[in-house]
C-alpha cells in the first residue's frame, strides 16, 4: 500500500465496507472455516493454477451477485442495503472490445465469429462515395455516385437545363457548320430579299407615327390611321421573318437529330431528310401565322367596328383592350405549338396531329418553354445587332442623314442602294442567329420528350452506347 499523500487505489474509497473481501460473512450458523468448494483444477478461493485470475464479465467475481452467493450463502436481497456491493463498482470506465473469452474450466476459445455473407450477386459493390445526390450501391457498399449520362453527341443524354440547351445548339452550328451554315443562308437569303423589296417598293417613304409630330392634338382616327401604318411597314418583315425560322428550325431539326448521336450529316443528307416533308412543313407554315392573325383580328375586330360607326372613344378604348389581349392570346398560341415543326420532321407526322404532338409536350411545361425560347430570341437579338453595325455604317455613309432619319422612324425617303447594304448586313446576321434559334427550338423538343417518355434510352441505343442494347 502505497502512503504518500494524496494518492488513492482505483475503485470505491476504503471507508466503503461493503466492497472489502475481508469484511464479508459466512451464512448463519455455519463453521467459520467452511467455504465454497473452489473449482476443479484451481488453488485457494480465488486463485488459479498460476495465481490470482481476475474477475471476467462473464463470470462471477468478488463484485457478483452470483459470487457473493456462493461465498456467503447470502444473496444480495438478505443482506442490509448498506453492505450490498455496487455493480460494476471496480470495472474500468472503457472496457476491452468483446472477444472469445476462455471458459472457467481452462476448456479452448471459442471460434472467432463467422464472416458476413456475401452481397446478393448482381449488385455493385464498393468503397463509399463522397456526399451529395447519390444512390446505394448494394449491400455494404456505401452510398455512391450515379454514372454520368452517356454523351454520344452534343448534349448528355438525360433532362437538359437551360444553359445545356443554348450550348448544344451552338455545339451543333460548331460540329456541323457546312449543312446548318448552308440551310441558314439559303433560307436568309431569301428572306431578307422579300424583306428589301417590300420595304422599297411600298414602305421607303412611309410615315407611319412620324405623322404624329405635326399635329399636337391628333384624333382617335388619326392614331389610328397612324398605328395602321406603322403595322403594316413591320408586319411584312415580321412575318417573313416568322417563316424564315420555322422553315429553319424544321429542316434543321434534321441535323440535330444526327448531332445529338453523334453522327455527321452532309447538307445533301439533310436536304434529302427534309425533302419528303416539305408538303407538310408548307401547311404548317401557313396555318401557324393564321392562328395568331386570326386572334388578333378577333381582339381587334370590336373597337375598329365602333371607330367605323363613329364612336371613335368608346372604339378605341375597346381596341386597346382588345389588342393586349389578341397578344397574349398569340403569343400562348406560339408557346404551345411551338414543337410542331420538330414533329412534324422527326415523328413524321400530319400538319394537326404534329400540332397536337407539340401541345401535348409543352402541357405543364409553358413558363419554361416560353423562358427557353425568349432566351434566343434574346440572344439572337444581340447577335444580330453587332453583327449588323459595320453594314449600318457602310449604309448611314452612303445614305447621309435620310439614311439616319430613316433608321430613327422619320418620313424621309432612301435610296435602293442602302437598302441594299442593310439587306446585306441582315443575311449575314440571319446566317448565324437562326441556327440557334432552331437549334435551341429542337433541342427543347429532345428535352420535352426525354423528361416525359424518356427518350434518353431510344438515343442510346441508336447511337450503339454500351449497357443500353437490351
Amino acid at each position: 500500500m502505497n502512503d504518500s499523500p494524496g494518492w488513492a487505489p482505483p475503485g470505491p474509497s476504503p471507508s466503503d465496507d461493503s466492497d472489502a473481501p475481508e469484511q464479508r460473512t459466512q451464512p448463519q450458523g455455519a463453521p467459520a472455516d467452511q467455504a465454497a468448494p473452489p473449482p476443479a483444477g484451481a488453488g485457494p478461493a480465488g486463485e488459479g493454477p498460476d495465481g490470482p485470475a481476475p474477475a471476467l464479465p462473464d463470470q462471477p467475481g468478488a463484485d457478483r451477485p452470483g459470487a457473493e452467493q456462493a461465498v456467503t450463502g447470502q444473496t444480495m436481497t438478505d443482506r442490509p442495503v448498506r453492505d450490498r456491493p455496487v455493480w460494476g463498482a471496480k470495472w474500468a470506465e472503457r472496457q476491452p472490445p468483446a472477444g472469445p473469452w476462455a471458459a472457467q474450466s481452462g476448456g479452448a476459445p471459442a471460434p472467432p465469429p463467422a464472416p458476413p455473407a456475401a452481397p446478393p450477386s448482381g449488385r455493385p459493390t464498393g468503397p463509399p462515395g463522397p456526399a451529395g445526390p447519390v444512390w446505394y450501391g448494394g449491400w455494404g457498399a456505401g452510398w455512391t455516385q450515379p454514372p454520368p449520362a452517356a454523351r454520344p453527341g452534343v448534349i448528355p443524354l438525360r433532362p437538359l437545363g437551360v444553359g445545356e440547351i443554348v450550348s448544344g445548339a451552338m455545339a451543333t452550328l460548331r460540329a456541323h457548320w457546312r449543312p446548318v451554315v448552308g440551310v441558314s443562308f439559303v433560307v436568309a437569303l431569301i428572306t431578307q430579299a422579300a424583306t428589301t423589296a417590300a420595304t422599297g417598293l411600298w414602305f421607303r417613304s412611309a410615315s407611319g407615327l412620324d405623322a404624329l409630330e405635326n399635329d399636337p392634338n391628333p384624333t382617335l382616327r388619326e392614331a389610328a390611321d397612324a398605328l395602321g401604318e406603322t403595322l403594316k411597314s413591320s408586319a411584312i418583315p415580321l412575318a417573313v421573318g416568322i417563316l424564315g425560322t420555322l422553315f429553319t428550325t424544321a429542316v434543321l431539326t434534321v441535323v440535330v437529330g444526327r448531332a445529338v448521336l453523334g453522327r455527321q450529316v452532309s447538307l445533301g443528307e439533310a436536304w434529302r431528310g427534309a425533302r419528303p416533308r416539305l408538303l407538310p412543313l408548307c401547311g404548317l407554315l401557313f396555318l401557324l401565322p393564321a392562328l395568331a392573325a386570326a386572334a388578333c383580328a378577333v381582339g381587334l375586330a370590336p373597337g375598329l367596328l365602333l371607330i367605323a360607326a363613329g364612336a371613335d372613344s368608346e372604339g378605341a378604348a375597346l381596341a386597346l383592350l382588345g389588342g393586349l389581349g389578341s397578344t397574349a392570346a398569340a403569343v400562348w398560341l406560339w408557346v404551345r405549338y411551338s414543337l410542331a415543326a420538330p414533329a412534324l420532321m422527326l415523328e413524321k407526322q400530319g400538319v394537326v396531329a404534329a400540332m397536337r404532338r407539340s401541345a401535348k409536350l409543352v402541357r405543364g411545361a409553358w413558363w419554361r418553354v416560353l423562358g427557353v425560347q425568349l432566351l434566343a430570341l434574346l440572344i439572337a437579338i444581340v447577335v444580330s445587332v453587332i453583327l449588323e453595325i459595320p453594314t449600318s455604317a457602310v449604309g448611314m455613309a452612303i445614305g447621309g442623314d435620310n439614311a439616319m432619319d430613316w433608321l430613327s422612324g422619320e418620313s424621309v425617303s432612301v435610296s435602293w442602294t442602302f437598302l441594299i447594304v442593310i439587306g446585306v448586313g441582315g443575311v449575314i446576321a440571319s446566317t448565324i442567329t437562326l441556327p440557334i434559334s432552331a437549334g435551341v427550338t429542337a433541342l427543347l423538343y429532345v428535352d420535352q420528350r426525354i423528361r416525359r417518355e424518356a427518350l434518353d434510352l431510344e438515343l442510346a441505343r441508336a447511337a450503339g452506347v454500351p449497357g443500353y442494347d437490351t
